[in-house]
């Protein structure tokens, strides 16, 4: 969670709001703390109000309501200019950093009435470009599979079983660590996750899930399990809940041992390539793959049908008519 201590009371109240109100997830207020605090710290570069050269080391607790008053929409784009140039932040980077400024300044403005004025109303976001998504194939899924299973594993079972939920149902690392064995219904072969914004949805499970699932859980420990983490589905060696870190070094082992390269493929590519392979193979109504990846926006979706696409162009250039 965030410390709140380093913090102006004004931004404690804003993650409040957000808590409580707006029901923003644990790793959205993280988030939103990280890039507010950037900013602020940037703020006090910019009017001359630190003398600490390292960034870092900048304390924001100090910056009073009237500094915020005085934020003009060019000292916001003085910012979003300096994420680009000094710290080579993405644009998309930079997109989710104006994003948590807009929200900050709106409550600012109409929830507290602490400033007059919104800077961030007419702030835009920069343009992303749309990039054809990385993804395994059907036989490098094949192989991770494989790899994950193994016998000389001594968590095979459970490697194996979270390897094939990702490939499977294309659910996000935060969805993954957080099932409970209560979220999933057996008798129904389905279970529920939460997602972005503390939305929840329901995961439909497949015969390969669900066999993954049971095998993993009659090896799964059932003492000295911390008392935090006895209603979790994964656990770590340590017989605490399964954390992000060690998920992401599980899969990135696992695209190793498989020949994979570590560089190109991830943990969220295994999202991508579960879309992917539903959509090529199972030929999945782009609304019912929306659904179950859990995307606010039907656009996000689409750019699966940009794959088949690619394949559609790549298949009438290999025609041996194509270069007389």
């Amino acid at each position: 969670m965030i410390d709140r201590n380093n913090n102006p009371d004004y931004l404690n109240s804003f993650f409040d709001y957000t808590i409580t109100i707006l029901n923003k997830s644990p790793n959205t207020i993280k988030e939103y703390n990280y890039d507010l605090a950037t900013f602020l710290k940037f703020i006090k570069i910019h009017f001359n109000l630190t003398n600490e050269t390292d960034f870092e080391k900048i304390v924001i607790k100090d910056i009073d309501i009237n500094t915020i008053r005085k934020i003009t929409l060019e000292d916001i784009h003085s910012f979003i200019s300096y994420l680009a140039t000094q710290l080579h932040s993405k644009p998309a980077t930079r997109a989710r950093k104006i994003s948590s400024i807009r929200v900050f300044f709106k409550y600012l403005s109409t929830k507290t009435n602490l400033i007059e004025t919104n800077p961030a109303q007419n702030l835009e976001t920069p343009k992303l470009d749309k990039r054809m998504p990385k993804y395994l194939t059907l036989d490098d899924s094949k192989k991770l599979l494989d790899v994950a299973g193994n016998e000389d594993n001594r968590n095979n079972q459970r490697d194996y079983a979270i390897t094939t939920l990702f490939l499977n149902c294309g659910m996000r690392l935060s969805e993954l660590v957080n099932i409970n064995i209560k979220d999933i219904q057996f008798d129904e072969c389905k279970m529920t996750v939460i997602g972005k914004g503390n939305k929840e949805r329901t995961i439909y499970l497949n015969n390969a899930c669900m066999r993954a699932i049971s095998d993993y859980l009659e090896v799964r420990p059932k003492e000295g399990i911390n008392f935090k983490s006895k209603d979790a589905l994964f656990l770590s060696e340590r017989r605490e809940r399964i954390s992000n870190r060690t998920v992401q070094y599980i899969i990135k082992k696992e695209l190793r041992f498989a020949g994979l390269d570590t560089n190109k493929f991830s943990v969220h590519k295994l999202r991508h390539t579960a879309a992917t392979l539903m959509y090529q193979y199972g030929k999945v109504d782009i609304r019912a793959l929306q659904e179950l990846l859990g995307h606010a926006s039907i656009s996000t979706t689409e750019i699966y049908t940009h794959v088949e696409n690619e394949q559609v162009r790549a298949a009438v250039e290999s025609n041996p008519l194509a270069n007389i």
